[in-house]
């Protein structure tokens, strides 16, 4: 490396942290004077990555490389992407107000380039291992046209690696084969509320080589590294290796006298060393001290430049916290804020005037043409836009299956997916399905079949090739379409979001479709809001749900999965009773995953379908009687809509039943029972609660705006029903997923559902137990619609 470059990235490194620290001191200026509120928490933890950053952003990376930039060092990715041009001084000066530079890097939020979203712990760290897997799959498809595959790198603050995310996304990584991945550790030996445990860089060491990871440890910088080699420097280097992590931040806090008093006291007089350390200044000695591998420009480089190959690797980088700012070393820096004191004199130091604070070259003594034309030729910038396009995927009309009498909704999706798998075509050969150890009792099996499963190396079926008898062929290539995970649904939802973030990461279009039990979409919620929180588009199928797994007790029983299908931003979930509605919701997905449009709602739903997001199915293993039925035009439009009259209520209706699921035949056998004492009964089959009620309330939130005209589906579905007609609502999920229907119209309503722990034994005995069988949507009807008794109700 030449003198030019470093000094170039010197300049470039202290304007960085400039404009951090100026953009978090003037955010919460603004936030004190506003509401009072003080935010600490960015100041300290972005400093301590400014160098390293500095050397990737302005020297390291490619255009096809990509960064998961640790959550707070969002000010210096921001102040880096201001440098580059794709940031603005307005949204630096708003960062943590209305529509400003956002706290933590967002690829929906930010208006700059960012790759990952970052945020909820350890999330975007184990993102990058599994985008690199991704990579992986796109370019052994050839999907990936002619752009080389980039590294995908994670910048992880050490009491990040706490956890547990991250270490279930290095085992699976380990058996996929991950490579083109770099994980560069901010050992600052800090946490939000402490000093790290000593010792604790060995553990993560003894840990990534374990997982087949390169590891290199970089500790000091040039100057320390050149006092070593003194005479008497190995005796400086004994001392640094074995000091404390408390006690190293509390002198790195105090500064250079402290460092002298405890050298003095803990060495003693050692002749050669003690002159070099008697000739320093105070100030030059805590530079010397603190002259870590982290904040080295000349030592960074020279470690980022000799990795050349694609086997991970962990990069365990020594930093101090606050690097930089008076905050440094203090364990109470997280949430400390610089004063306007402490401003004023780094404004001095920095040599920035008054009302340039946001200047590009201010106070640098680099010529700005020199600076200037460097930042126009910086590598990763020269490849354009960094959200790439992909064009979008014929899907067919329709999705057709032969239906049995009897089916269920799980075993309808297998059979779905099975004739996709039959399919010549690009939208087959796009479709990629994974799962947690489920595959098989998840209805995949006969699409892996056709298609294969993913390695980067082929791996032959030993079962077959010895001729022993298995419903699966479990053979592996580069060619596969199923990419089978361990049992972790962690890694599902990140996977999830990797592939469903191809077409924008690497420019290719996948259909990614994740398949696990359904109540063990909680085991993964975090990383599945992560994943929708990105944009990331794909299907997760939840199946078994409900109680419908009654022998197996409350284990492998869903109660709440309904609502966390309609509270989860970017997510529609949808919940069909029969294998012809699921075909019609299935091909609907494929389509509505791709989208990405921006335009207003449609009137008929107020839904902003043309923005597209991922779909969530919840199925069942429950096998039900099948309707016999021509799919019509009106019919399609209302299953995916979310709702339709499978009997409509008559004029003088006084009950209408509602149901999803697979509690169809009880729901539909409660309207035989109730039809000769009840007047014009109305079965509304409901297939997307969420989309019912996102359609409702955005349509009020219309009609509050001004627009009297605007009317959502179920508005429209419920304005047939008298006003005083009673609703019951009936799923083998949480009651709540229904009851606001009584809200739509001001009707009577009685919600029925699961509201406790699953049990085993037979599905009858479950439904009578719970109050969700027959007899308990008649006795619902009875009491919230009174009149003649109802003569089959029996006693509960």
């Amino acid at each position: 490396m030449t003198k030019d470059l470093l000094d170039v990235l010197s300049a470039l490194e202290r304007k960085v942290l400039w404009l951090a620290a100026w953009m978090i001191h003037e955010a919460n200026h603004l936030r004190e004077n506003v509401d009072g509120l003080k935010v600490g928490g960015h100041q300290a933890s972005s400093a301590s990555l400014s160098t390293i950053m500095t050397a990737l952003y302005f020297h390291v990376l490619r255009p096809q490389d990509r960064v998961a930039v640790k959550p707070h060092a969002s000010p210096i990715f921001h102040a880096i992407q201001y440098l580059l041009g794709r940031q603005s001084r307005d949204k630096l000066a708003a960062f943590r107000g209305y529509k400003g530079a956002q706290s933590y890097p967002s690829r929906t939020k930010d208006t700059d380039d960012v790759d990952f979203s970052t945020g909820s712990v350890g999330l975007g760290v184990a993102q990058t291992l599994f985008a690199s897997l991704v990579q992986d799959y796109v370019h052994d498809h050839g999907f990936a046209g002619d752009r080389p595959p980039g590294r995908m790198i994670a910048l992880v603050g050490d009491a990040e690696m706490d956890e547990g995310n991250i270490f279930e996304a290095l085992l699976e990584g380990w058996k996929q084969g991950v490579r083109n991945c770099w994980w560069i550790i901010d050992y600052n030996r800090q946490s939000l509320d402490a000093v790290v445990r000593e010792g604790l860089w060995e553990q993560y060491e003894k840990l990534f080589r374990a997982f087949g990871w390169d590891v290199v440890i970089l500790k000091y910088g040039v100057l320390l590294e050149e006092a070593f080699k003194k005479p008497g420097g190995d005796k400086l280097r004994a001392w640094i290796d074995h000091c404390p992590n408390q006690l190293y931040s509390a002198l790195t806090f105090q500064g250079g006298a402290a460092w002298r008093r405890r050298l003095t006291d803990d060495l003693g007089d050692q002749g050669p060393l003690s002159a070099m350390l008697d000739a320093l200044s105070d100030d030059d000695l805590a530079r010397l001290m603190t002259n870590l591998a982290g904040h080295d420009l000349p030592t960074l480089l020279d470690a980022f430049g000799k990795i050349d190959h694609d086997r991970p690797t962990c990069i365990i980088a020594y930093t101090v916290k606050g690097h930089g700012l008076p905050l440094a070393g203090h364990k109470d820096n997280h949430a400390g804020l610089m004063t306007s004191a402490q401003m004023e004199i780094l404004r001095t130091a920095m040599q920035v005037r008054p009302g340039h604070e946001w200047d590009f070259f201010e106070g640098l003594s680099l010529p700005e043409h020199e600076l200037r034309s460097f930042l126009e030729k910086v590598p990763f910038a020269q490849g354009g836009p960094r959200r790439l396009q992909a064009a979008r995927v014929d899907v067919p009309a329709a999705l057709t299956v032969e239906i049995a009498p009897t089916m269920s909704t799980q075993q309808g999706f297998g059979v779905l997916l099975n004739e996709v798998g039959k399919q010549k075509s690009d939208f087959s050969d796009r479709i990629v399905t994974t799962s947690p150890d489920v595959t098989m009792s998840t209805n995949l099996g006969a699409f892996v079949n056709r298609r294969g499963l993913f390695a980067r190396q082929p791996m032959v079926d030993t079962f077959k090739s010895e001729r022993i008898p298995s419903t699966l062929t479990w053979e592996f290539s580069p060619k596969g379409q199923h990419m089978e995970l361990g049992i972790a649904e962690m890694n599902l939802f990140i996977l999830l979001s990797a592939l469903g973030l191809s077409h924008s990461l690497f420019g290719a279009r996948l259909f990614p479709i994740g398949t696990l039990y359904d109540p063990f979409v909680c085991r993964g919620l975090d990383a599945l809001n992560y994943a929708c929180y990105q944009d990331a588009r794909f299907i997760l199928v939840g199946t078994p749900s409900g109680i419908t797994l009654a022998p197996e007790g409350g284990a492998h029983q869903s109660i709440g999965t309904p609502l966390i299908g309609m509270a989860q931003d970017g997510l529609a979930a949808f919940e069909p009773s029969f294998v012809d509605e699921l075909a019609v919701i299935l091909g609907f997905a494929f389509d509505y995953i791709q989208r990405d449009g921006e335009g207003e709602a449609c009137e008929r739903t107020w839904l902003r379908d043309e923005t597209g997001g991922s779909v969530y199915l919840r199925l069942s293993t429950r096998p039900v009687e099948q309707p016999q039925r021509a799919m019509t035009p009106e019919l399609r439009q209302g299953i995916i809509d979310g709702a339709y009259w499978m009997r409509k209520p008559g004029p003088n209706c006084q009950v209408v039943v509602a149901y999803t699921g697979a509690i169809a035949p009880e729901a539909i056998q409660a309207v035989g029972l109730m039809a000769e004492d009840r007047r014009d009964i109305g079965l509304l089959a409901v297939t997307s609660a969420d989309r019912l009620n996102a359609g409702w309330t955005a349509a009020s939130r219309a009609r509050e705006r001004g627009l009297p005209h605007a009317r959502s589906h179920i508005e429209r579905l419920l304005a047939e029903v008298p006003p005083h007609c009673g609703i019951v609502t009936v799923l083998d999920g949480h009651p709540a997923t229904l009851a606001w229907l009584g809200a739509v119209a001001g009707h009577r309503t009685r919600p029925l559902g699961v509201e406790h722990f699953g049990q085993t034994g037979a599905l009858p005995d479950l439904h009578r137990h719970y109050g969700i069988d027959a007899n308990a949507i008649v006795a619902a009807a009875q009491a919230i619609a009174p009149g003649r008794p109802i003569r089959y109700l029996k006693a509960l």
